[in-house]
């Protein structure tokens, strides 16, 4: 039910559950102190109608690593995902801007030309079917 609203009310859970309030405010709070539950909030690109969201197939250029490549992007606010992958690329980079100018000034200033980029392929989304996000367990 949190994962769905993290701002519902515990009174609310716990009618629900046909449990007390202090029940699942107690389950919450054991939860968060063993670190299997964050309540953060997501920003979802396509409501926000960003008018550039596209994923880059990033492939890392030697000696670097994709690790650095993605710390190295990850660093700018227009990434919003990164994942290091196997298969054609080594790394999936999703970038989110205000504009196509924008997108444009990012690619020039961090994607062509850099040295530690052999190649890259940009792919447009043209129409959304599911977009989820979950949070995993943080391993201990």
């Amino acid at each position: 039910m949190l994962q769905n609203d993290g701002r519902l009310p515990y009174s609310d859970i716990a009618e629900v559950l046909c449990v007390s309030e202090g029940t699942i405010r107690n389950r919450v709070q054991r939860m968060r102190e063993a670190g299997m539950l964050n309540i953060v909030a997501l920003v979802d690109p396509l409501a926000i109608k960003y008018q550039a969201d596209a994923m880059l197939g990033i492939n890392v250029a030697s000696p670097h690593t994709p690790r650095q490549v993605a710390e190295r992007l990850s660093e700018f606010n227009e990434v919003v995902y990164v994942l290091w992958v196997s298969g054609r690329f080594d790394l999936m980079v999703e970038v989110v801007c205000d504009s196509t100018k924008s997108f444009q000034t990012f690619l020039e200033l961090h994607c062509f030309g850099s040295a530690d980029i052999d190649q890259f392929e940009i792919m447009a989304g043209i129409e959304m079917f599911k977009n989820q996000f979950l949070l995993k367990r943080q391993a201990l």
